[in-house]
């Protein structure tokens, strides 16, 4: 079978990129997005935040380390489509063991390398997110493409944690000595998120987005963590009554990206869609406690809305903006202060980096073993 020579990349404004074929040959479509990451393709292809985007890399050579089996946050690729300015002709890596395009055919991920990714970057900045299609082979006429993508689905008003999340619940068992048993609400979770618990001590009972506060109560968890996930928040009222459940029982919640916009909605937080995101692994996020900035990981295009002039009352007390970002002022965390609950707007895991947050899982740790002392043990 003859590869095709020539691909399109099409926003729904109008806007045509040209290029050629990247990965596998056909038309895909999603929300247009880009991440400023200059390492972590692989972690950001199996990300399932990233279900239903097309995602454009900043960095312009991408593929030079190939694919390995030992990297992927989940079990297979979740992006729509990718689109890279220039590939890896060779993979150069001692881990390697396929090129990154033999990966995209192989898991029939559409995508198009062109000259135009700072361009098309530009453009989403000034433009916002939008939809897209990548087409390869013999191009219909600009019109009719152009209508095919304002006819695919938008991201807002989209519940996709479930399409994403575990079927069925599984144990990832703690390093060394078990001390916590840690409930996790599977709305997208990477891999490296129990791992990072397992590390600390903690038995994590993966549970499917959809449990109820009941099921996620009945693992008996010293701690329940609301993980990251796809989608718009304000069609996951499924997460969000389990969690008032949790918080009803005080058990400690810890929540990240789509954990902190469920917890926000917990709170009675609006959340809104950001204009093209934050998706990359250099966002500046300060603590407004300590003053401290962590450069973090972030993919999400939707945020929580809460006031940042001190503390706020809620149903379950008094809270507070505990982070923000130094970029957009965005609101990075939530802490309540009179409940056992925390969450953060980025990810702490930070599978290829920075690890300058990673000390929140053991905020968490904390938070749990003073639960613990103050209620007693649990069977």
């Amino acid at each position: 079978m003859t590869r095709a020579t020539t691909a399109v990349l099409v926003l729904e404004d109008g806007r045509v990129f040209h290029g050629t074929p990247y990965g596998a040959e056909g038309e895909t479509f999603g929300e247009m997005v880009f991440n400023t990451g200059m390492t972590g393709y692989q972690e950001t292809l199996t990300d399932p935040s990233y279900h239903r985007q097309i995602v454009a890399m900043t960095s312009p050579h991408i593929g030079n380390t190939g694919v390995n089996d030992e990297d992927p946050e989940s079990s297979r690729i979740w992006v729509a489509g990718y689109v890279v300015r220039e590939p890896a002709r060779v993979p150069s890596s001692w881990r390697a063991r396929r090129s990154l395009d033999e990966e995209l055919r192989a898991q029939g991920v559409v995508g198009i390398a062109m000259p135009g990714t700072r361009a098309l970057t530009r453009h989403l900045r000034e433009r916002g997110a939008m939809r897209a299609g990548i087409f390869t082979g013999p191009a219909a006429p600009v019109e009719e493409l152009v209508d095919r993508v304002r006819s695919s689905p938008e991201m807002a008003g989209a519940d996709l944690a479930r399409e994403v999340s575990t079927p069925e619940p599984y144990v990832v068992p703690a390093h060394g000595t078990k001390r916590f048993t840690v409930a996790a609400l599977d709305l997208g979770i990477k891999a490296m998120t129990p791992y990072r618990m397992a590390e600390r001590g903690c038995e994590v009972h993966v549970l499917p987005a959809d449990s109820t506060a009941e099921e996620i109560l009945a693992v008996d968890p010293d701690g329940v963590f609301l993980s990251n996930g796809p989608g718009d928040p304000a069609t996951t009222g499924y997460a969000v009554e389990a969690l008032t459940g949790v918080l009803a029982a005080r058990r400690p919640v810890f929540g990240i990206c789509f954990g902190n916009q469920i917890l926000g909605r917990a709170l009675g937080l609006p959340t809104y869609k950001l204009r093209y995101g934050h998706r990359g692994v250099n966002q500046p996020v300060q603590d407004r406690r300590t003053g401290k900035v962590d450069i973090s990981a972030h993919n999400h295009g939707f945020a929580v809305q809460a006031p940042l002039s001190g503390p706020f009352e809620t149903p379950y007390g008094r809270a507070e903006v505990s982070h923000v970002n130094l970029n957009d002022d965005c609101v990075e965390g939530l802490r309540l202060l009179d409940y056992p609950a925390f969450s953060v707007q980025y990810h702490p895991e930070a599978a290829a980096g920075p690890h300058d947050a990673a000390g929140l899982f053991d905020e968490f740790c904390a938070l749990m073993a003073g639960a613990t002392a103050k209620g007693g043990e649990r069977a």
